[in-house]
């Protein structure tokens, strides 16, 4: 049998649409390589062979797809997500200058100097919220929120749970790996979601903790009826 070298050059060109693949996972979560083919527009076999030599590199990792509800038969759907490596490469060069800030703001100021920074950071949550629902009513307040943090510099989408509501889901957090020393961070932004719903939300998961999402519950609220 004839084994196919690949060159240097194919590799290098390869880079381009590696990438692509990578930012796909970051803006969408984790996701299959059936779901990234028909994102891209690539065959299954190509979003492997692209997967592979991601999780190569150590910028992706694969994960089985957790299932909400009763699980079918068979084996779970396999994920592929980034990992800590692949997210350095987005919008991250800074963290180790904001890691030192907090720390000195933490050791020279106290713990609710840490907190009202991390109360402050997140004031585009409400201010943004008021002025998108008021310009856009019919949005769901999950909808509306996934618009606030994706302008804000996340990812953000919106999961239907039936019965309980909607999910938040942040795909990409430009402040996890602080957050990871600093939860106030988190903690923040979860105030400021129940502070402009009205009403106590909860967050399963976060990506500082190592989730491959951020994901914050929002409870089912009544329609309002035309007058």
């Amino acid at each position: 049998m004839e084994f196919v070298r690949t060159s240097t050059a194919q590799r290098e060109g390869d880079a381009p649409t590696r990438d692509r693949v990578a930012r796909t996972i970051l803006e969408n979560g984790p996701s299959t390589a059936a779901d990234l083919a028909l994102l891209l527009d690539l065959t299954p076999a190509a979003v492997r062979r692209h997967l592979d030599h991601l999780m190569a590199e150590d910028v992706v990792e694969s994960r089985e797809q957790k299932v909400y509800g009763a699980r079918g038969r068979g084996r779970p759907a396999k994920v592929f997500a980034l990992t800590e490596v692949g997210r350095d490469s987005f919008d991250q060069q800074y963290d180790d200058l904001a890691v030192q800030a907090m720390r000195f703001l933490a050791e020279t100021q106290g713990e609710e100097a840490v907190v009202e920074f991390a109360r402050r950071r997140v004031a585009f949550v409400g201010r943004d919220y008021a002025a998108l629902t008021a310009l856009d009513p019919e949005l769901t307040p999950a909808e509306a929120l996934a618009r606030v943090f994706t302008q804000n510099g996340y990812a953000a989408s919106v999961r239907d749970m039936p019965v309980v509501g909607e999910q938040l889901c942040q795909q990409h957090c430009p402040v996890s790996h602080v957050a990871h020393e600093f939860p106030q961070l988190c903690e923040a932004e979860t105030e400021a979601i129940a502070a402009v719903l009205g009403t106590h939300v909860q967050r399963l998961a976060t990506i500082a903790h190592g989730d491959g999402v951020c994901t914050t519950c929002i409870p089912q609220t009544p329609k309002k009826e035309k007058a």
